[in-house]
């Protein structure tokens, strides 16, 4: 028992790390927050749109592994100044209750100005990152300094600036860290030549893995979240070799649901709550759905 609830302690640290590693910067944007007198300079904060947010949970826990709600209040008849006038308007308020399996349920609050374009859509972002962020997702965001950056005559920046290197998805794990929700901040892997066809054929793997299972084996090899992204060959040999693994587990599992039958396949697959080979959620539920298969075989022989 004790050393179940160890492994349960382990496995959500894990994920608490891998919620809050960093979005890889293709995810991150620049908002220009104010500007000089002139205009010609202003600071920019950095943000992630909330897809990548949304995409981190699939990846880690797949659709059905989580869940957000939203309440939504307004509050009419308030005054503000827009564009050095005094209009009437209102405020939209929006509560995320986000919910992750296993690791519980957070709530963040958004709100926007009614009279401000897609209000609604802007406030329902801003309470679904707030909530994330109790989870260690995107809160590494909120440590980026506010940055002046030179901007056109149309207040775009001209030059972004540079993510720190603790900014960026990292390859490796640091241990002992007391708070894996803070996020790693290891050094970076070498990064070498990388063969695309084996790029080609860790991609095809998806189909036969799942997303679910594909995505686990992408970071624990590569320590990545695309395959694209894999730092070099040695680190491709090792996914592909991981993928290969996961593939024969699949193919025992169709193997054994063929031998057992079909009544008695479901029955296994509902006991472990899977509801189909393509989206089983994690490695270890692959390994005890072939236990259990192994185990009721044998019975049926018996």
């Amino acid at each position: 028992m004790a050393s179940n609830e160890a492994k349960a302690v382990v496995d959500t640290d894990a994920l608490f790390t891998q919620l809050a590693e960093p979005f890889h910067s293709s995810e991150i944007k620049w908002r220009v927050t104010h500007t000089t007198h002139d205009g010609s300079r202003g600071a920019v904060i950095a943000f992630a749109d909330p897809r990548a947010y949304t995409d981190r949970l699939n990846q880690l826990f797949t659709p059905s592994g989580w869940t957000r709600n939203y309440d939504v209040t307004t509050v009419s008849s308030v005054t503000r100044i827009k564009r050095d006038k005094v209009i009437q308007t209102g405020k939209v308020l929006v509560t995320c209750a986000l919910t992750i399996a296993r690791l519980g349920t957070h709530t963040g609050s958004g709100e926007q100005w009614a009279d401000e374009q897609n209000a609604m859509t802007a406030a329902e972002a801003q309470s679904f990152k707030r909530a994330s962020s109790c989870f260690g997702l995107g809160r590494y965001l909120y440590n980026l300094p506010e940055t002046w950056v030179p901007l056109d005559n149309r207040g775009r920046p001209i030059k972004l600036p540079t993510l720190p290197a603790w900014a960026l998805p990292k390859t490796n794990q640091t241990v002992g860290n007391s708070n894996p929700a803070c996020g790693p901040r290891p050094p970076a892997v070498h990064h070498g030549p990388i063969d695309q066809r084996t790029t080609t054929k860790i991609e095809g793997f998806r189909r036969i893995l799942g997303n679910a299972l594909y995505g686990e084996i992408l970071w624990r090899a590569g320590h990545t979240h695309r395959a694209n992204d894999i730092p070099n060959a040695q680190f491709q040999a090792n996914v592909a070799e991981a993928m290969e693994r996961a593939v024969r587990g699949v193919h025992k599992a169709n193997s054994l649901a063929q031998q057992l039958g079909e009544a008695s396949f479901i029955a296994v697959m509902d006991k472990l709550q899977i509801e189909s080979m393509t989206t089983i959620p994690r490695l270890e539920s692959l390994k005890t759905l072939v236990t259990e298969l192994e185990e009721e075989a044998a019975r049926s022989v018996a």
